[in-house]
């Protein structure tokens, strides 16, 4: 995640792009937009081939979606957008920060502990999926 709050933390403090929709967006739409927002380039696999992970509920009460693709992603190209943040809290300066801080591949062993806890049951869809292949 980006911003001075999540800055040299690893341990879960790791997450998919994503976002909130309008109730009209779907929810696809909407996670191919926030990749782009977040990410700054282009989806690397054919939307057509992305596969549902289903739903979540996160610990804030907000549910996420999320799809699995294969696909090839040098994060040396990841060129973040920016969002704007009050910071420090309660000081009235705002200063503006990138979406994410950091972009990284990781085995799904190495992905689990740095994964925020709420993500993290979408890493045992994807190995249930995996397995199933």
């Amino acid at each position: 995640m980006g911003g001075p709050f999540w800055a040299k933390k690893d341990e879960a403090a790791w997450s998919v792009p994503k976002g909130e929709h309008a109730d009209d967006e779907p929810p696809l739409s909407a996670a191919l937009r926030e990749w782009r927002e977040e990410l700054g380039v282009e989806l690397p696999v054919d939307v057509a081939s992305l596969v549902g992970l289903g739903e979540v509920r996160q610990p804030s009460g907000k549910r996420l979606s999320v799809w699995a693709g294969e696909g090839d992603l040098d994060p040396a190209i990841v060129v973040p957008g920016l969002f704007t943040l009050e910071w420090p809290p309660r000081s009235g300066r705002t200063a503006e920060f990138p979406e994410v801080d950091r972009v990284g591949w990781f085995g799904l062993d190495a992905a689990r502990p740095l994964l925020v806890k709420g993500q993290r049951p979408f890493l045992d869809r994807l190995l249930d999926l995996l397995d199933g292949a």
